[in-house]
């Protein structure tokens, strides 16, 4: 009996003793030996750089001379107009295969609508006849108005974007004047925008013996700008600002009262217009016709001129334009075309400044030159301090040269030119009638406009 009592207990105490190591087993399984990444530290030292001083201004090398800069920005001037010139055109030149069967009518009037402008540009028969005269090979002065604008139209867009008016105005000048700068009327009026001397001295331009404005392309541009802006305001439409820029506000007033309350543009008052403000509209859109799409009726520019891309100086002494051609080595006709306000080539800067239009590629040297231009004043004025001199250059300066033509006749050329044959014959102290094309015919009178 105490024998199995003790075998029972052994067995009990062996059972124990395994279950308590396969329990120490366990927990030591459990058991979770934390590991620990290393992160590798990289020390380095700080320099610290003290700035170079910049080099002093009269050490560097410019890589390009004032003149060589000059003449890169007056070819980057031409190679973009000519860029945004071509964009314009190949606009408006590539008609699709439809366009082809259309009747002329009809093809005008689609191509008018192509133009979307603000300033309204319907199509009918009136409209039709100008464009017409300008598609006229023979008679139109187009492919000159096409030359001149490659100079002007930058000129006058420019100004037109900066008042905030339609860029289509720029074909205003072509109905006014050709695109001549000189042009004068009949009845007095100068320049591009044809200002009568009242009106250009209201808008603010110098008119007088020595300076007349209206032949001042850019402040000439501004007046007609300011004007345009005030008529505008004024009736709301443009096709009415137009007319009344040629005939006046008070001859447009007058129409619109007598065409009654509804009557909002040029067309319905057109009746009630003067003869000549009755074409002036349609010549308008005619104009802006010819010149967009002149390249599909096979019209091609005369050769550029030689000075497209310019700039301005700013005279504060008296100097004659020829100081600047003998300085410069620049024809003296250069300057006079570019600068026409200047009727007896002198700059009259004694109270206040004057700007100078030059080619691109002078202006560096004029400042370069300035004393040495400054210099030559006694040499070139001294002719001009007697009165008498300068009244007998503003004589000369009235007239132009003409070119006869082949089958011109002096009779042809003085009806031509509003003068009569004596006349001619005085002037040019001809003893005959007789003349020949590529002679040159003094015209002692204002050149008449168109």
């Amino acid at each position: 009996m105490i024998r199995r009592t003790l075998l029972l207990l052994a067995t009990l105490a062996v059972c124990l003793s395994t279950n308590a190591a396969k329990r120490k087993n366990r927990e030591a399984e459990r058991v979770v030996i934390p590991i620990y990444d290393t992160i590798r530290v990289v020390v380095t030292d700080t320099i610290k750089v003290e700035p170079k001083p910049a080099p002093r201004i009269d050490t560097l090398r410019l890589a390009h001379t004032p003149a060589e800069v000059d003449s890169l920005v007056e070819a980057w001037s031409i190679l973009h107009q000519a860029q945004a010139e071509k964009a314009f055109f190949d606009t408006y030149t590539g008609d699709d295969e439809s366009t082809a069967s259309m009747p002329i009518d009809t093809l005008y009037k689609q191509r008018l609508l192509d133009m979307v402008s603000p300033v309204h540009l319907p199509y009918n028969y009136i409209v039709r006849n100008f464009i017409n005269q300008y598609l006229n090979g023979r008679w139109s002065a187009l492919t000159n108005i096409l030359a001149l604008s490659k100079y002007y139209f930058p000129i006058i867009e420019e100004e037109l974007h900066a008042a905030g008016l339609p860029l289509e105005l720029r074909y205003l000048p072509i109905i006014e004047s050709n695109l001549s700068i000189r042009a004068t009327s009949r009845m007095g009026a100068v320049g591009l925008w044809q200002f009568m001397p009242a009106t250009g001295k209201n808008l603010g331009l110098e008119i007088n013996s020595l300076v007349d404005e209206r032949c001042d392309v850019l402040k000439s541009t501004r007046a007609a700008c300011k004007f345009l802006a005030h008529l505008y305001k004024v009736y709301g439409d443009w096709t009415l600002a137009i007319a009344a820029y040629n005939c006046g506000p008070g001859n447009v007033n007058r129409a619109l009262a007598r065409a009654g309350e509804n009557c909002k543009t040029f067309w319905d008052i057109y009746d009630f217009l003067p003869r000549e403000t009755r074409g002036y509209v349609p010549k308008y859109i005619a104009a802006a016709y010819a010149y967009t799409y002149h390249k599909a009726h096979n019209i091609e520019p005369k050769p550029t001129p030689d000075c497209i891309a310019t700039d301005t100086v700013t005279i504060s002494r008296v100097m004659h334009l020829g100081q600047v051609a003998s300085t410069l080595n620049i024809p003296i006709e250069t300057l006079r075309d570019l600068n026409p306000q200047y009727k007896l080539d002198i700059v009259p800067a004694t109270k206040k400044s004057y700007s100078l239009r030059l080619p691109t590629r002078y202006t560096s040297e004029f400042i370069l030159n300035e004393k040495d231009i400054y210099a030559k004043d006694s040499l070139y004025l001294k002719e001009f301090i007697n009165p008498a001199n300068l009244e007998k250059k503003r004589a000369e300066g009235v007239g132009y040269i003409y070119t006869v033509r082949k089958d011109d006749n002096l009779g042809l050329i003085a009806k031509r030119n509003r003068c009569t044959v004596k006349e001619l014959m005085k002037w040019n102290k001809l003893r005959s009638t007789v003349i020949r094309p590529g002679q040159k015919l003094r015209i002692e009178k204002p050149k008449p406009r168109g």
